[in-house]
């Protein structure tokens, strides 16, 4: 079964696969109205299962549309929509939808569940996001990276502020692409040690630096994330704006990074939080090509785990 749980788990090979796959997918639809179906039409008769536990505006809308353009059918489902939200164990409601589509693309908060998912389905599991990894999103930075400025590899990225789920996928992809990596944020909100660890012994330089000036020097990419949760309580959003002022992504921050570096953030961003709207609408700025490219990396992730 070919699942696409997490960047360090899928090949180097089968990654710059997808990219490519991505790349021409995207090249071929140029110039076609958006709602337009690709030509070759290759998730013709397949019915996609989409589960959302967690709300999503990119995720949804770029996973469904991928799937229509395809030639694909897509169920849209929530947690409570199912007997997932009301105690059917996961093991049970993977065995059954698998007896009705194709995939399963799942958006969820415990890794665990994203993997007793794939455990148990007997078609494809796709990981739309955990709380502790967001893989499609980074193929898609990725893949907006190598548009603008050719290879990743060798070269230099910074993620500036907490070291979430989409850091850690950020941290995989280093050491799977061949990018160093430099950390800056406090040290509460450091990326696990244990991505840390992996993405070092494939050779890659994986840096923390508490100073962000520092921390920026040489930088190709400059990457950042929000700093609070729609879940987090007023207490948890003051004390993360306190730790994290100081990794704020602004022109003084973006100055010390190459001339040519590009700003990316995996939205939604809150504006002159996180980040300054100078940088976010400023030239080095590529985070509307980033969201895009969810659409163009998803679709490709689709057809390698369909094999299609």
């Amino acid at each position: 079964m070919t699942h696409f749980l997490d960047i360090n788990k899928t090949s180097k090979d089968d990654l710059r696969g997808i990219l490519d796959m991505a790349l021409a997918m995207k090249t071929a639809r140029a110039g076609q109205p958006r709602g337009a179906p690709d030509q070759d039409r290759p998730l013709d008769g397949r019915m996609v299962a989409l589960i959302f536990e967690k709300p999503s505006t990119r995720t949804r809308v770029s996973f469904d549309v991928g799937v229509r353009q395809m030639g694909g059918q897509s169920m849209v489902l929530s947690g409570a929509d199912m007997q997932l939200g009301h105690g059917e164990t996961i093991a049970d409601t993977a065995r059954v939808l698998s007896r009705y589509v194709d995939l399963i693309m799942m958006r969820t908060f415990e890794e665990e569940t994203l993997l007793e998912m794939a455990e148990y389905a007997s078609v494809p599991v796709v990981n739309g996001l955990t709380n502790r990894t967001h893989p499609c999103q980074i193929m898609a930075d990725v893949l907006t990276y190598e548009e603008h400025r050719g290879p990743i590899a060798g070269r230099k990225v910074v993620w500036s502020g907490d070291g979430n789920n989409v850091c850690a996928s950020m941290v995989q992809a280093a050491g799977q692409f061949g990018f160093d990596l430099t950390f800056t944020g406090p040290s509460q909100l450091d990326p696990e040690a244990e991505f840390l660890g992996e993405a070092r012994k494939s050779g890659v330089n994986i840096t923390v630096e508490r100073d962000p000036m520092k921390a920026v020097e040489g930088a190709d990419l400059v990457v950042t994330d929000t700093w609070v949760s729609m879940h987090d309580s007023q207490s948890a959003r003051e004390r993360r704006h306190n730790q994290l002022r100081p990794y704020q992504v602004n022109d003084e921050l973006m100055s010390a990074a190459k001339p040519d570096a590009l700003f990316m953030h995996c939205l939604p961003a809150h504006r002159d939080e996180e980040v300054t709207s100078e940088v976010m609408d400023g030239p080095r700025s590529v985070i509307f090509d980033e969201a895009e490219n969810r659409l163009h990396a998803q679709k490709a992730i689709l057809r390698y785990c369909l094999g299609v």
